[in-house]
């Protein structure tokens, strides 16, 4: 089960993939978009080539637990998404995951532009590896 990881800021998307057997989460690339149906499309695309079977999108709450601007961002490009594939996304709670990717870049000594480039899909690679391992938890449980 191939899956596809996304991290939606306001003018990024950062993508993470995982490995043929859903077990290992990595980094893919950040997508640029100024226009979310564009950015649905190139999505699409790369769903479409690397043969992905399952989606997985943050779901970026406050802090305090209350739902703003980014989730009703998020859950716009869901349902754009959702109605052009026949995929559904599951959603994967993402507070301090880009913390958590700065936090690792910085410990890693790489470049603040370096970082800027990347910190989206290493926050990508987080929000999917944190799927993969509810599911793996989920299996175990039924074992």
């Amino acid at each position: 089960m191939k899956c596809l990881g996304m991290d939606l800021g306001t003018r990024t998307l950062g993508l993470a993939t995982s490995d043929k057997l859903g077990l290992i989460a990595s980094p893919y690339k950040t997508i640029r978009y100024e226009d979310t149906d564009e950015l649905v499309n190139e999505v699409i695309e790369i769903i479409n080539k690397d043969k992905i079977e399952v989606l997985v999108l943050g779901y970026p709450k406050n802090m305090n637990n209350t739902e703003g601007e980014a989730v009703e961002r998020t859950m716009n490009f869901k349902s754009k998404l959702e109605s052009k594939t026949n995929l559904k996304i599951n959603l994967i709670d993402e507070r301090l995951s880009t913390v958590e990717a700065t936090n690792y870049l910085l410990n890693e000594d790489m470049s603040r532009k370096g970082r800027k480039r990347v910190v989206d899909a290493v926050a990508a690679s987080i929000i999917l590896d944190t799927y993969l391992r509810k599911v793996q938890i989920e299996k175990e449980r039924k074992q």
